[in-house]
C-alpha cells in the first residue's frame, strides 16, 4: 500500500464505522424521515450559507496582522452559535422541562459579548506590544 499511511487507514475505517452507526441509528428511529429532513436542512445551511460566509470573511482577513486572533474569535463565536441555534429556533415547547431550563438567547448574547471583549483585549495587547517594539526600534 504505497502512499497510504496506517493512521489514514485507521481514520478511514473509523469514519466508515461511524457512518454505518449513523445509518443504523437513522434506520431504527421511529420517524427517520424527520431525521433525514433535518440532515438535509443542515446540509443546505452549511453549504449554502455558512461555507460561503466563512469564505467571504476569510477573504476579508487575508493579509491582516491579527487574522489569527480574529479567526479564533470567529471560530469560537460560530461554534457557540451552532450549538445553541437548534435550541433557540425549535418551535413549540421543549420535549422535557430540563431541555431549556435557562434563557438561551440572553446567555448566547452574554457569551458572544465575552468573546468580543476577550478578542478586543487581545487585539489591544498586540497593538500595544507592536507600538512598543516600533518605539524601541526607532529609539
Amino acid at each position: 500500500m504505497r502512499g497510504t499511511s496506517v493512521p489514514r487507514l485507521v481514520l478511514g475505517g473509523l469514519g466508515l464505522a461511524l457512518i454505518g452507526l449513523g445509518a443504523w441509528l437513522v434506520a431504527t428511529e421511529p420517524e427517520p424521515l424527520g431525521v433525514l429532513l433535518w440532515l438535509a436542512g443542515a446540509l443546505v445551511l452549511h453549504d449554502g450559507i455558512l461555507a460561503p460566509l466563512v469564505f467571504a470573511v476569510g477573504l476579508l482577513l487575508v493579509g491582516r496582522r491579527l487574522r489569527g486572533v480574529l479567526r479564533g474569535a470567529l471560530l469560537v463565536a460560530g461554534s457557540v452559535i451552532l450549538v445553541t441555534l437548534p435550541l433557540l429556533v425549535r418551535p413549540g415547547e421543549p420535549p422535557h422541562p430540563s431541555a431549556l431550563p435557562l434563557p438561551y438567547g440572553r446567555n448566547l448574547a452574554i457569551v458572544l459579548a465575552a468573546v468580543a471583549v476577550v478578542t478586543a483585549a487581545l487585539v489591544s495587547v498586540r497593538w500595544w506590544r507592536d507600538r512598543q517594539e516600533r518605539a524601541a526600534d526607532d529609539g
